[in-house]
């Protein structure tokens, strides 16, 4: 970019920044200002580490979970300088991580849970205040929505019109421009078919029914006005699933584990700094993690769980890899199986019920196939090191080939542990899922640090749920925390995102 009147080069770009402004850096680019400074966010981190880590035992291998959870901090320090060929790789052996340990723990080698040494008070109460800090920083940040929240906020304004979301986005195109001209001399927005002045957003129409659906209520309430503004419609849904998310932990701790419980989780969602970092973005991430919890809740009614995973699923793709797993808890059986996929039947024909809408139901099918995972599957990317091989730098490996492989060990991982270990209870079902969320992170072309929300809810679990047979634990291979020895007494209470701009 150069300045006309003197020549003088004002901004240089190559590489990914060319293309993605997300990758040039910036302060407070996503998740706000507030929560990005150094100060906010390290404070988030060592509350999270110091609330919930086993204090007595400093070198379990519990503790190193949670650190490998804030560990993503790291990567992004780099990325909000720009310096995605540093940032990226930095997130691998983090997901690596989390999946060996969450298959670790759900082959039955966990040993006690975690233990904080805070009373139960503390806990709760630094959860009330941390949750009113974190909707406070999203209420300052008005005009913080990205691209995900605004895809959101016009698929449910298309559902409210008539109209299902896929191919009925607001587009640029040769279309007559109705609005001012941004930082790059583009002109968003334009007069579409409808006739109204809209905010284009050509490859909003990515997500499952389900994500668009979620924005309805809000939508309705709000409305749209047409152009990429505050959004209150993306604000107040952002909210509430990040509530509905806090809420569904506590409803696990209280049937599971009791009050305690109940406040470690509460606690731990709110206090992890990725999960404010989503809700500050405004993006649809909430939901897909909202809805899976839930179905933890009423996990012993197959029903609960085939509805949960296909809510889920229809939001966010991921969680389809799951449904393998939850249909075979706590065991194999054919009749629970049935009872899972009548009830993932469904919720699946009532999420689709939005291509009703179109007039023919068919090429609105295809039409989502094509806008949803047959551009997901083809798109590129610099935020892996799966799309690399694009840009033919020196120094920067082409490990695209890899990738195909990489995406066939996830599935295979998928189905076998729906099937091993025989048995599951809830430490092995939470850890299970962890392992097959994140190995499914591990596949995707364009993985981002708003993907941590689907599977932090699930290591905390891992890690807090107690023991339902403790002699039964006693029995198995004593994992690697329990054979360091300790002084004293240990407490086992358990009390655009979417396309470049």
């Amino acid at each position: 970019m150069v300045e006309d009147t003197t020549g003088r080069v004002v901004e240089a770009w190559t590489g990914p920044q060319v293309a993605w402004k997300m990758a040039r850096g910036g302060e407070g680019s996503f998740g706000g200002k507030t929560l990005l400074k150094p100060y906010v966010w390290l404070a988030f981190c060592l509350v999270f580490l110091l609330g919930l880590a086993d204090l007595r035992r400093p070198l379990s291998m519990r503790n190193l979970d949670l650190l490998a959870l804030l560990g993503f901090t790291v990567s992004l320090a780099f990325f909000d300088r720009g310096e995605i060929f540093r940032s990226v790789p930095l997130v691998y052996p983090l997901l690596a991580y989390l999946v060996g340990r969450g298959l670790w723990v759900g082959f039955g080698r966990r040993g006690r849970p975690l233990a904080s040494v805070w009373p139960t008070w503390v806990l709760a109460a630094a959860a009330v205040f941390l949750l009113g800090f974190r909707v406070g920083l999203n209420l300052e940040t008005p005009r913080g929505v990205i691209d995900v929240g605004l895809a959101g906020v016009v698929g449910a304004s298309r559902i409210l019109d008539g109209e299902a979301p896929y191919g009925n986005m607001p587009q640029r195109g040769d279309l007559k421009p109705c609005g001012p001209k941004d930082a790059e001399g583009q002109v968003r927005e334009r007069i579409q078919t409808n006739g109204r002045c809209e905010a284009a957003i050509e490859r909003g129409d990515t997500y499952g029914p389900v994500s668009y659906l979620a924005y309805v209520p809000a939508t309705s309430i709000f409305g749209w006005s047409g152009k990429w503004d505050s959004l209150p419609a993306a604000h107040a849904t952002s909210i509430a699933f990040d509530l509905l998310a806090i809420l569904g932990l506590v409803l696990v701790g209280l049937r599971f584990g009791g009050v305690r419980l109940a406040a470690l989780l509460g606690f731990g969602w709110t206090a992890y700094p990725f999960t404010a970092y989503t809700l500050n973005a405004n993006t649809n991430d909430a939901i897909m993690p909202a809805f899976l919890i839930l179905g933890f809740w009423l996990v012993t009614s197959d029903w609960a769980r085939g509805g949960a995973v296909a809510l889920a699923g229809w939001t966010k793709f991921a969680a389809l890899l799951v449904a393998p797993l939850w249909a075979t808890y706590p065991v194999l059986e054919v009749r629970r199986v049935l009872r899972f996929a009548a009830a993932f039947l469904v919720a699946t024909v009532a999420a689709f019920s939005i291509l009703l809408l179109e007039p023919s139901f068919w090429d609105a099918l295809r039409t989502f196939w094509e806008r949803t995972i047959g551009f997901q599957a083809g798109r590129n990317s610099p935020f892996s090191v799966w799309g690399w091989g694009q840009y033919h730098a020196e120094g920067i490996p082409d490990l695209g080939v890899l990738q195909p492989a990489v995406a066939v060990l996830a599935v295979v991982l998928a189905v076998v542990v729906a099937l091993v270990p025989r048995r599951k209870g809830l430490v092995e079902l939470a850890a299970l899922t962890a392992a097959v969320l994140v190995a499914f992170q591990l596949t995707l072309t364009h993985w981002f640090y708003l993907y941590l929300p689907w599977v932090v809810p699930f290591v905390l679990l891992w890690l807090l749920l107690p023991q339902p047979d403790a002699q039964e634990t006693d029995t198995r291979t004593a994992s690697i925390e329990d054979a360091l020895p300790v002084e004293g007494l240990h407490s086992t209470s358990a009390p655009s995102i979417l396309t470049p701009p």
